[in-house]
């Protein structure tokens, strides 16, 4: 078995090196590539990741000339990867790589798909919060089993990735895209450490970004859901009409509460403005689609 590593890198000179040597002694008797993908760093990974290709034939390397967001430059490193199993694995050492095997052992029992879980997660209390609220519009949206975690860390067999990279859109969701494929899937516990240096590069905008992602690219059940609430508040409003009737035909002097029902018109108008909003989405991501914007673009690779 091949086993392609594929790191998207970002700002991460001080430990891409010592990963790639860490996981070739990791994995001494497997045949390994290294898939490296620079989306974008400000710092001198692209040097490191360069210099590296050239010292060491296991390593691919592509540099894409803008930062993408991660899910784009794991699309390009699928993509470039030729192995029968595509490790994907975060370039920090939070995922430490005496775990792949355990991921590589499990794949070889036949599934498709192999995730990550921890027992203790070592990100801060805002991304623990946002992998909480992923997990449960992935749940919803993409019918993901809920006892599955859908880990950046994981193991995809060949096969499942040449359907994966059948996706062009601008906007991937990697694990949108494995459930689009397969239910072959399973999970295995490993160790969760602290980063080595630097600091998180998910932040609230780009949390937000994959949120919407989600939403629009891979379900329409956000627009059900607002069909939905239209029936009820239809519904809602005949009884309120009906109810409104009875009261003035028995009390015709009364007055109906004018500042009720102008609250009542404010918060339908809100509603109706986030909806105009959700299809604006939609329909903004389709232009964007349609239109061929690409997913990356290289600017130098070293294979």
């Amino acid at each position: 078995m091949k086993i392609s590593i594929c790191i998207p890198v970002y700002n991460a000179q001080e430990t891409i090196e010592d990963l790639v040597s860490a996981v070739e002694q990791e994995l001494q008797g497997y045949e390994l590539e290294f898939v490296l993908v620079n989306d974008g760093s400000k710092d001198k990974s692209e040097s490191v990741c360069d210099l590296l290709a050239l010292n060491n034939d296991r390593v691919r390397f592509i540099s894409l000339r803008r930062n993408y967001g991660e899910h784009n430059a794991v699309m390009c490193a699928l993509h470039h990867m030729t192995g029968d199993v595509a490790v994907i694995i975060d370039d920090d050492f939070q995922n430490p790589p005496e775990e792949i095997i355990h991921l590589v052992r499990e794949i070889e029992k036949g599934f498709d798909v192999v995730y990550s879980f921890y027992a203790e997660k070592k990100h801060n209390l805002f991304r623990n919060l946002g992998s909480q609220f992923n997990d449960r519009v992935a749940s919803w949206l993409l019918n993901k089993p809920r006892n599955l975690y859908l880990s950046s860390f994981k193991a995809i067999r060949r096969e499942i990735v040449d359907e994966i990279i059948k996706y062009k859109g601008p906007f991937p969701y990697v694990d949108g895209l494995i459930l689009r494929v397969t239910d072959s899937l399973s999970a295995v516990q490993v160790k969760h450490h602290q980063r080595e240096a630097g600091n998180s590069n998910y932040t609230a905008k780009k949390l937000v970004s994959l949120w919407l992602n989600v939403f629009i690219n891979f379900s329409i059940k956000p627009l059900r859901a607002f069909t939905l609430f239209g029936i009820l508040v239809v519904v809602l409003s005949v009884l309120f009409i009906i109810y409104l009737v009875i009261d003035k035909v028995n009390n015709p002097y009364e007055s109906q509460g004018w500042a009720s029902i102008m609250a009542g018109i404010t918060f339908f108008s809100g509603i109706q403005i986030i909806f105009l909003g959700l299809m604006s989405e939609y329909l903004g991501k389709h232009y964007l689609t349609t239109n061929n914007t690409p997913q990356w673009t290289i600017k130098k690779r070293s294979f």
